[in-house]
């Protein structure tokens, strides 16, 4: 028993990282899907693996025009659109105020921003008719950045936090008719890309006191409870349930945090059950 069984469903950015996972889960849940992508060798690969069970179609999510030639393939394709998963997205290689230089603010703002941001809007706008045909949802990938800091660098805090807020504002607007959710992934094994204009200053993360610099893995699993470095299929049942009508039917506005559990950290341990096996059965 599937739980996107018959639904049509659009994902931008669909060719790599949690977009390609989330593409592959909804295709296992019943779904056909149309997948955005600005990298054309990405997509073909989707399309070799799913065949017909899905359409492809090379856009860029701050384009209208791109976006709704992608809706007007899923109803060219498969007769109609009920899911929009808007996930295309951009980091800043956690660059910190500090090292950016002033001509470098503008040109990694606006591309930042313009991905993280408009290309949300956008994508709902060119969606929207169609989605109120089937009384459809929106499912919009946010970060564990839209709440804390510290997951990248000033810019990308700056835009995942305004992309929460147009979660809300287009819950509020597109209600009773479309449902509009988030899904909040943590640090996540990805080959996220940033902008050009960055530059020297997007150093990467800093790891924690004691932790290897050069071990990611290392630094993510020792500040999350759950003690884990995210693979991209760990995030999609989120977007399963975010994007089935009959399962979160109840649910607008409402963001599924799947960051290995960062609001739980404590004041004096990440986690308080290292040693509980110990204590359970020594």
């Amino acid at each position: 028993m599937t739980w996107l069984g018959g639904e049509v469903a659009l994902v931008t950015g669909g060719g790599s990282g949690i977009g390609r996972a989330v593409v592959d889960r909804y295709v296992a849940e019943g779904a056909r899907v149309v997948v955005t992508d600005i990298d054309s060798e990405r997509l073909d690969e989707v399309r070799d693996i799913h065949g017909d069970t899905v359409a492809t179609i090379v856009a860029d999510v701050r384009s209208y025009d791109d976006c709704v030639a992608a809706v007007d393939l899923a109803v060219d394709r498969f007769g109609k659109l009920d899911v929009l998963v808007a996930n295309a997205g951009l980091g800043d290689r956690f660059a910190e105020l500090v090292d950016l230089e002033p001509s470098a603010i503008d040109t990694a703002f606006r591309q930042v921003f313009d991905i993280n941001v408009k290309g949300v809007i956008v994508s709902v706008k060119a969606a929207l008719a169609q989605l109120v045909r089937t009384h459809g949802s929106v499912v919009v990938t946010l970060s564990n950045s839209s709440f804390y800091p510290d997951g990248g660098g000033v810019i990308y805090v700056a835009s995942k936090h305004a992309a929460l807020g147009v979660v809300r504002q287009l819950a509020h607007e597109l209600a009773p008719t479309v449902r509009v959710n988030g899904v909040s992934p943590g640090a996540t094994e990805t080959g996220f890309t940033s902008p050009s204009g960055i530059g020297a200053a997007g150093k990467g993360p800093r790891n924690p006191p004691g932790v290897d610099p050069n071990d990611r893995a290392a630094a993510v699993r020792a500040t999350t409870p759950l003690d884990m470095f995210a693979q991209p299929s760990d995030h999609t049942g989120a977007y399963v349930l975010a994007g089935s009508r009959v399962q979160s039917s109840a649910m607008t506005g409402s963001v599924i945090e799947t960051d290995g559990g960062l609001g739980v950290r404590g004041l004096r341990r990440v986690r308080g059950g290292d040693d509980l096996g110990s204590r359970l059965f020594d």
